[in-house]
């Protein structure tokens, strides 16, 4: 019986543990998607509490403790920080198999060196106590911790209208070990099925751009003006997080009629609101390609299913799930007129419902065109998936069906400084997946050529296609 959590944890062969221990382990990090607040990376945030560094935003645990039975209170609610981490020390035993379980003592053991004690209520106070006194150390502020995961990268989720004032103070820092770049999320000048926050948000990119804006061209020019401020602070990745690519046909004398409907919160028909969205997504895309971005495009997420939740917390607090959504016809007709027009960028793909795996793996083939290695790329297992099954799942569809040794690899996603963990988790997986073939005999047993693979996709590869 092997024990949990030890150092060869999830490595099921001495060829995996090779590869991990002498490979894996060594590589730093570039987190180029993830949902840090850039405010405490540049003003190196100290957190007085392990509640407030390690349940405060985390939906994944808010989740576990609903189902769990504990009340909102303890969760987003008015509980002090103990009452709330006490209230998650007794949801943990009750986590077994989720990766929750995993992450948990993963965390506690990485940074805070909890080794050999499981969180659970008769531990809870100890532990607490514990983690509390070494966030009060220095290696233990955000960019300390930055530095302590070796992350090189940190690329936030920024909004078009942010003035991006923490990136530029960051970037003053000599002293930083990270760097903090922008990543341009452009999904509110989409949400035209809510006239009234999609206009107060359409006046604050007038107020960014300095520009007025009446019509749909000059709603475009002010776009391309954030988008070039966003380049010069270092911006080189766009994200799109929506349910479906938008592919409507559309002229052009509809959409600026479209737009002008808008403007004047006039209802727009389900018809129009896709055209206008198709309308935009396209010339976004050609933004990215201009100026030599990657796109990103996390597709698969119903958000917000419970009103009454989505009423009292607001958005990305816990009520979303997979969709079913159709994604293969859009997404091959949305990459094919930016490639024949030779205006489509660096692409990755991300799905969340994993009976799209083998869609999004095959679809990168098409739209590869010989400029860089893997420049449509298959993105990691993401938010629900990015879990044991979830991460196999996906690097078994590549690995069928596109290049592995291509993928640029793990990212966060995350809102959490103690997230990191998950790259460990990643990279303990790929040791295993490769380490299993070669004692299978389906791989040969050669260590230079598999330790690059594993090098690769942990580091050198993102670090070649990002070109930070």
């Amino acid at each position: 019986m092997k024990p949990f959590l030890d150092e060869n944890f999830l490595l099921g062969s001495k060829t995996a543990e090779r590869l991990y221990h002498e490979y894996a382990v060594a590589q730093p990090i570039i987190d180029y998607h993830c949902h840090l607040p850039p405010e405490q990376i540049a003003n190196n945030h100290r957190f007085a509490t392990l509640t407030q560094i390690w349940l405060s935003g985390d939906h994944y645990k808010w989740r576990a403790m609903r189902s769990n039975g504990v009340s909102e209170h303890y969760c987003t609610g008015g509980a002090s920080d103990w009452e709330k981490f006490e209230m998650w020390a007794r949801t943990v035993p009750y986590t077994l198999r989720n990766p929750l379980y995993h992450w948990t003592h993963m965390e506690l053991k990485n940074p805070f060196e909890v080794k050999g004690q499981l969180l659970d209520p008769s531990t809870a106070r100890a532990i607490y106590d514990h983690c509390n006194q070494k966030l009060a150390q220095d290696g233990f502020s955000t960019q300390g911790l930055l530095a302590r995961f070796k992350v090189l990268v940190v690329c936030s989720t920024d909004d078009p209208v942010d003035g991006l004032q923490a990136h530029q103070r960051h970037g003053k820092d000599a002293g930083a070990a990270t760097r903090l770049l922008p990543t341009w999320r452009p999904d509110r000048a989409m949400m035209v099925d809510d006239l009234a926050s999609w206009n107060a948000w359409v006046d604050k990119l007038q107020a960014a751009s300095g520009m007025s804006i009446v019509s749909f061209e000059e709603f475009l020019a002010a776009l391309k003006l954030r988008h070039d401020f966003f380049h010069q602070v270092g911006c080189r990745i766009s994200d799109h997080g929506i349910e479906q690519v938008y592919v409507s046909a559309y002229t052009d004398h509809e959409i600026k009629g479209i737009f002008g409907k808008a403007r004047s919160r006039i209802a727009l028909s389900p018809v129009e609101r896709d055209q206008f969205r198709s309308a935009l997504l396209y010339q976004l895309a050609l933004l990215d390609h201009a100026a030599g971005w990657t796109q990103q495009l996390h597709l698969g997420a119903m958000r917000n299913n419970s009103t009454r939740m989505l009423r009292s917390l607001g958005p990305d607090t816990g009520f979303d799930s997979i969709g079913d959504y159709p994604q293969a016809q859009a997404l091959a007709c949305f990459l094919d007129r930016l490639d024949s027009s030779n205006q489509l960028c660096k692409t990755i793909l991300y799905n969340l419902n994993p009976a799209d795996n083998e869609v999004m793996a095959t679809m990168l083939g098409n739209f590869q065109d010989g400029s860089c290695p893997g420049k449509i790329q298959f993105g990691s297992a993401w938010w629900f998936l990015d879990q044991k099954e979830g991460m196999e799942r996906q690097l078994g569809a590549l690995s069928a069906l596109g290049l592995l040794s291509r993928f640029v690899g793990m990212l966060t996603d995350s809102r959490s400084f103690l997230s990191y963990s998950r790259h460990e988790y990643f990279r303990r997986l790929l040791c295993d997946l490769l380490g299993g073939d070669v004692e299978k005999g389906l791989l040969p047993h050669d260590l230079d050529l598999l330790g690059n693979m594993v090098r690769d996709i942990c580091f050198r590869n993102a670090r070649t296609y990002f070109g930070f």
